[in-house]
């Protein structure tokens, strides 16, 4: 696999301010910034260009906590008027551009639709979109640069921290180009409750693979105050996955019905199980545990020796 120049700007300095994204040889911009700066959004060139946008909020009833509407524009600023108004869940808004206005109204509207469709698959979000826009008919070549530039929003929206389009890699198909050493497929086992689950390492994320078998309901409960906090949020996690069906439930037992990330092992398994887990020790493979795996490789490495010797640190008196 190979690495990709990607450049940040801090408009005003502050992480988590206003800022812009590019990627070495792509014709396309990204600017994403908070509500609140909306006004100093508007007056950048970005914003006089045409081009798909993102609107992203905090919901703890949304399906990954985000909430997200996406949409496309010839106008931000007008288009940002009316969603300031009609449109109160945002709090973080994304801005697709192409530099010199590379792209027209047809262009756009066929990456809206495509945004959306991937967005709507990979199930990240709360989308909520009430249409589902009809893509613009281009031609064969022009699909192929729009594919490409939905190639390289896949990279750098996730470097922002928006991961509304991002997928699972299919454990056969979507990866052409496997790392050197591929993640193990991880066990968890509960025999006393009948969960048989299976995970796997895609990136920065542990995703519990479609097919395990997993608790019909949540059963934990913490005995101190930031337990019961931290158990209320995975137990809202695992019904918001019954309530989309990504996990069903059959015959006393939870299905997963397809491969949902998390942000580490032990909240995989928590999920998986129903109450706190250790996942780095109790998610397993032939090698070992998870924990092992992650360590592979310490015990061979060895700190590089000095080339210098002691008696060459020594200074030395002038002759």
């Amino acid at each position: 696999m190979t690495g990709k120049h990607i450049e940040l700007f801090l408009v005003d300095g502050e992480p988590g301010g206003i800022t812009t994204a590019e990627i070495a040889g792509w014709t396309g911009h990204v600017l994403t910034g908070p509500r609140k700066d909306i006004g100093e959004i508007l007056r950048r060139p970005e914003a006089q260009r045409n081009g798909a946008y993102l609107l992203l909020g905090d919901d703890e009833e949304a399906v990954g906590g985000v909430t997200c509407y996406i949409g496309r524009t010839e106008n931000f600023i007008n288009r940002f008027r009316d969603h300031k108004a009609k449109k109160d869940f945002w709090e973080r808004v994304v801005l697709i551009t192409a530099k010199d206005d590379a792209f027209n109204e047809g262009h756009w509207g066929y990456l809206e639709a495509r945004l959306v469709e991937k967005a709507t698959r990979a199930q990240r979000v709360g989308l909520v979109n009430t249409q589902t826009p009809q893509g613009r008919r281009l031609s064969e070549a022009q699909v192929s640069d729009m594919e490409a530039f939905l190639d390289h929003l896949h990279i750098i929206l996730p470097v922002l921290g928006i991961n509304a389009l991002r997928q699972v890699p299919s454990r056969a198909t979507d990866r052409p180009e496997k790392p050197a050493e591929a993640s193990p497929i991880f066990r968890l086992t509960v025999p006393r409750t009948g969960v048989d689950a299976s995970a796997q390492v895609n990136g920065d994320e542990f995703t519990l693979l479609a097919g395990s078998t997993v608790v019909p309901a949540w059963a934990g409960a913490g005995t101190t105050e930031s337990t019961r906090r931290a158990y209320a949020s995975l137990k809202a996690r695992y019904e918001k996955l019954v309530a989309d069906r990504s996990i069903v439930i059959e015959g006393g037992q939870g299905r997963v019905t397809r491969d949902i990330p998390f942000a580490s092992p032990s909240a995989a398994g928590a999920v998986a199980s129903g109450r706190s887990c250790n996942g780095r020790r109790q998610w397993t493979w032939e090698g070992g545990t998870y924990g092992q795996w992650e360590e592979r490789g310490l015990s061979d490495v060895q700190l590089a020796s000095f080339s210098t010797s002691d008696a060459d640190l020594i200074p030395r008196e002038e002759a």
